[in-house]
C-alpha cells in the first residue's frame, strides 16, 4: 500500500528527541509533518536526526524571524521539549 502513518506536530515539541518515532515495536516509522507555532506545516520528514542535522538550521533562522517568542536552539537535541512560547522578560 506503500503509506505511512503521519503525525503533525509542532516542531518545538520533538526537542530532545534523537531517535524518529514509530510504532508496532518500532517496526513503521511515522512520517512527521512538523509544524510552526501556528500549526503550519513547515517541513515533512521520515528522519527526525538527519532533519536536525541538515534543515533544521535553515528552519531555525527562518522561524526565529516569524515567531521571536518562542524557543529556536541552535541544538535542539540538547533543548527541552515544549508546547509554550518563551517565559515573559527573556
Amino acid at each position: 500500500d506503500g503509506e505511512w502513518p503521519v503525525l503533525a506536530v509542532r516542531v518545538q515539541e520533538l526537542f530532545g528527541l534523537d531517535r524518529h518515532p514509530s510504532i508496532a515495536n518500532g517496526t513503521v516509522l511515522l512520517t512527521l509533518e512538523l509544524l510552526s507555532p501556528a500549526h503550519r506545516p513547515i517541513q515533512t520528514t521520515r528522519d527526525l536526526p538527519g532533519f536536525w542535522r541538515g534543515s533544521w538550521a535553515d528552519v531555525r533562522t527562518d522561524m526565529r524571524g516569524r515567531y521571536p517568542k518562542h524557543v529556536w536552539p541552535e541544538n535542539p537535541l540538547l533543548a527541552t521539549a515544549t508546547s509554550r512560547a518563551k517565559p515573559r522578560g527573556t
